[in-house]
Order: structure tokens, then C-alpha cells, then sequence
């Protein structure tokens, strides 16, 4: 199950990396279109802007089990070594207040996802080219949500540990 999971969340980033990829491609396009045209592709900048965010929320959770998610590690780590039952205490402390965290912002997303699908809201120029914005808010719900529970995971995993490391 613990296997399965971990596919799921670096499967996430491994899309979130070819999407930085196809960002790269769409600007290069951009850039060239400019330098042969003088005028720019429709819609370059709206859909970087909402890749750019999708990429973040796609790549979040691969950064919890690697410790990259923004805390004091200069306290931390050396808490942690002089301080291990301490240190696991605050580390579990740190994954519920994370998932509490992620699992508020990503409650809040389900508004945003249900107005932009049922209005029917998009970016762009009507008649130019425009993109329907709920895909990317089903992005940033899914990103939040697979976070939440990835810090969850970690703090199920922290809690059966002993203070040493161990199992």
C-alpha cells in the first residue's frame, strides 16, 4: 500500500516536471513566433501563469518525505541529534500542523473548483483563444489534497518509529 502510495505522489511530481518542460516549449515558441513575426502566440502568458501554479501543486508532496517543505532546520537537525525523543516529538507536531495546514487550503480550493465549473469560467479573449480554468483548480485540489495526506503518511510513519530512528 506504502509502495503504491509513493508512486502516486512521485508520479505527481514526474508530471509536474514534464509540465515544466512544456512550459519551457511554449515559451521558446513564444520567443520565436516574436522574433519572426513581431507579435506574440495568444494566450502564452495566462497559460505559463496557471502551468507555473499547477507544476508547484503537482511537485508539493514529493517534497515532504524528503524534508524540503520551509521550516528552521538550522535549529532542527541539531535539536533533533542532541534531543531524539524530542526531536521525533517535534517533527510529528511539525507533520499535523502541516497536514492541518494543507487540509485547510485545500478545503478552501473545493469552492474555487465548484464556481469555476459551474460558471463556466475561463481565461483568454472570446473569439481569440481562451482555456476553461477549473482543470487547473482540479490540479492545484488534487496537489493540496495528496500533500495533506503525504504529511499524514509522514507523521503515521514518525509515530511507529522509536526516537532513534529505528522501527
Amino acid at each position: 500500500m506504502l509502495r503504491a502510495w509513493n508512486g502516486l505522489v512521485d508520479g505527481l511530481g514526474a508530471v509536474g516536471t514534464i509540465l515544466i518542460g512544456v512550459l519551457m516549449l511554449i515559451i521558446c515558441a513564444d520567443v520565436a513566433v516574436r522574433n519572426v513575426t513581431g507579435g506574440s502566440l495568444p494566450m502564452v502568458a495566462e497559460a505559463g501563469a496557471l502551468l507555473l501554479v499547477s507544476i508547484v501543486y503537482l511537485q508539493l508532496a514529493t517534497t515532504i518525505p524528503h524534508d524540503r517543505l520551509a521550516r528552521a532546520d538550522l535549529f532542527f537537525a541539531g535539536f533533533r541529534r542532541r534531543f531524539p525523543r524530542g526531536g521525533a516529538i517535534l517533527a510529528a507536531v511539525y507533520d499535523l500542523t502541516a497536514a492541518a495546514a494543507l487540509g485547510v487550503v485545500a478545503w478552501s480550493t473545493i469552492t474555487t473548483l465548484e464556481r469555476d465549473f459551474t460558471r463556466g469560467e475561463y481565461i483568454g479573449v472570446t473569439g481569440i483563444a481562451t482555456l476553461p480554468t477549473w482543470p487547473f483548480r482540479a490540479v492545484i485540489l488534487l496537489g493540496m489534497t495528496v500533500a495533506t495526506l503525504q504529511c499524514l503518511v509522514m507523521l503515521a510513519g514518525r509515530l511507529r518509529r522509536r526516537p532513534g530512528g529505528a522501527p
